[in-house]
């Protein structure tokens, strides 16, 4: 039972790192998007279309540099098993 319980905690660390790291990602890439010039893109770049705009693009490549380093974070911690020191 109590390494059930261990498994189960450390799921849960896991889920709460892989929460951080994409939130993260989100509000970098959120902050690189305030550098585009909308005002070529959008008719009105402060207006509630072109917010919804960059909210959508920053979660979105949010979640694509944060699916990325989660996977490498998993390849580096499995390539412990090539050498077999786990």
């Amino acid at each position: 039972m109590g390494s059930e319980a261990g498994l189960y905690q450390v799921a849960g660390w896991n889920g709460l790192f892989s929460i951080f790291v994409t939130l993260g990602c989100v509000v970098v890439a959120w902050i690189v998007l305030q550098e585009i010039k909308w005002d070529k893109i959008t008719r009105d770049p402060r207006g509630p279309r072109a917010r919804v705009l960059q909210l959508l693009l920053s979660v979105g490549l949010g979640h694509i540099v944060a699916r990325f380093v989660l996977d490498y974070w998993s390849w580096v911690g499995t390539l412990r098993w090539l050498f077999g020191s786990g």
